[in-house]
């Protein structure tokens, strides 16, 4: 099974050599790497360049898509049998691919392959040993993660038959995550590794406030609303698709 992973860039210099490097190490000859830049500013390009592996696979933005459209450019771009999302400012952990390789290939109905991440600040170090400690058990069932998701977009990895339902990405969706996971959990199968296969960074560009103000909450009803929506919409469009039981 040929993998693709998938990263979206925007001025990612400081951290996209460690991420990069901890990715190449582990995909083999005939596998893949597709970065979709989003117009960086900084030298985020020239460090991409200076791996000169014909893994890596470029692709520049000539207008800002934002994050999500960045992710689906990407997506749309892959030739893998498995495709990877990645963060450019993570870690993979030595045995991510290999763990997640093995699950797809024991269990044929498994169509996403998530698992647990550790946390680590901007300078690498380690804060929390478990995002799901922090966020809370992981629950596949797609209510459950329309209240509060589960998915953690740079942990996931799915089949390429997937992308019928996954793509194109709504336009009004607060994230790519919260979308690939839902859907997933109506059409498709998930497993969950309860171990860490990445080191997830939060550091100031990427750490929300965490404010509850009165208009955040009325944005994330409005995301909601929408989430909603276009999920009815999906499920209108294939009528005529198996949906899990």
């Amino acid at each position: 099974m040929k993998i693709s992973v998938c990263m979206a860039t925007y001025n990612g210099c400081k951290y996209v050599n460690d991420q990069i490097s901890s990715i190449l190490v582990q995909l083999r000859a005939d596998d893949e790497l597709i970065i979709v830049d989003d117009k960086s500013t900084d030298i985020t390009l020239q460090i991409i360049d200076t791996f000169n592996d014909s893994r890596i696979k470029i692709f520049k933005n000539e207008v800002n898509l934002g994050v999500t459209k960045n992710f689906e450019k990407a997506i749309n771009n892959a030739t893998g049998n498995l495709i990877f999302l990645s963060d450019q400012d993570d870690v993979w952990l030595p045995n991510k691919v290999e763990k997640i390789l093995e699950v797809f290939q024991k269990y044929p109905d498994i169509t996403l392959v998530l698992s647990d991440a550790q946390i680590i600040d901007s300078e690498g170090q380690v804060t929390a040993n478990s995002f799901f400690k922090l966020r809370g058990k992981f629950v596949a069932d797609p209510l459950s993660n329309f209240i509060k998701n589960k998915y953690h977009g740079c942990t996931l990895a799915f089949r390429r038959e997937m992308l019928e339902v996954f793509l194109p990405f709504p336009d009004d969706i607060s994230m790519h995550d919260i979308w690939i996971g839902i859907v997933n959990g109506i059409y498709g199968k998930a497993f969950y590794i309860d171990e860490p296969l990445i080191q997830h960074r939060r550091h100031n560009s990427n750490t929300s406030v965490g404010i509850f103000s009165n208009l955040v909450i009325l944005q994330m009803l409005k995301w909601r609303f929408a989430l909603a929506k276009n999920i009815v919409n999906l499920l209108l469009k294939h009528r005529n698709r198996k949906i899990k039981t």
